[in-house]
């Protein structure tokens, strides 16, 4: 039987939510997964993700060169998700990656079985989280929290998952849904060799 292509899944929440601790846990809970290193223009000793520093200028030309799957602005940096990440997923590797809300359609556009993963928390959560990672002023943290009940893109079904209570349970849930699509992406496959 030919590989199962990976699965990527593109982590999505309001700030504070938990994405990267939540993705840092699935990774850690589950050989065969792992985090996107995603190209950011930030200094990459700022801490936070595991990530690759760079200036504004050469992102943008690297933008330009096609190095990027996908890329975006948000918060007055640059992101972008490296395009050998589609060789990854060819060879069967599933791949988890914190995306702008706005990059979804694009992704489900360009990845085969893109899953969206929405994790939510109601605002009082998401307001302590971001206080206690203190990264951001007060007025700074007001805007992010303005920004938490804006919709999906149209044509995009997140699967949600609550990551208000314990961190083992939305890992579950997290990875209930990576197996339920693998599952899906499999059947489906054999359906096309029979």
């Amino acid at each position: 039987m030919a590989q199962v292509p990976g699965l990527l899944l593109g982590v999505v929440g309001p700030s504070g939510v938990g994405k990267d601790t939540v993705m840092e846990a699935v990774a850690a809970a589950r050989p065969g997964i792992s985090l996107v290193r995603r190209v950011i223009t930030r200094p990459s000793e700022a801490g936070g993700e595991d990530f690759e520093g760079t200036s504004e200028a050469d992102f943008i030309a690297r933008e330009a060169a096609g190095d990027f799957l996908l890329s975006w602005r948000a918060h007055g940096l640059h992101y972008g998700v490296p395009r050998g990440v589609l060789a990854e997923l060819a060879a069967g590797q599933d791949k988890l990656v914190n995306l702008s809300r706005a990059v979804l359609p694009l992704a489900q556009a360009r990845v085969p079985g893109f899953t969206c993963v929405l994790l939510s928390a109601p605002v009082p959560v998401l307001a302590a989280r971001l206080a206690e990672r203190g990264r951001e002023s007060a007025a700074e943290i007001e805007r992010r929290l303005a920004r938490a009940g804006f919709a999906l893109p149209e044509g995009i079904t997140p699967h949600e998952v609550d990551n208000a209570g314990k961190l083992s349970d939305t890992v579950r849930g997290v990875l209930d849904i990576l197996d339920a699509q693998r599952d899906r992406r499999a059947a489906a496959m054999m359906g096309q060799v029979e």
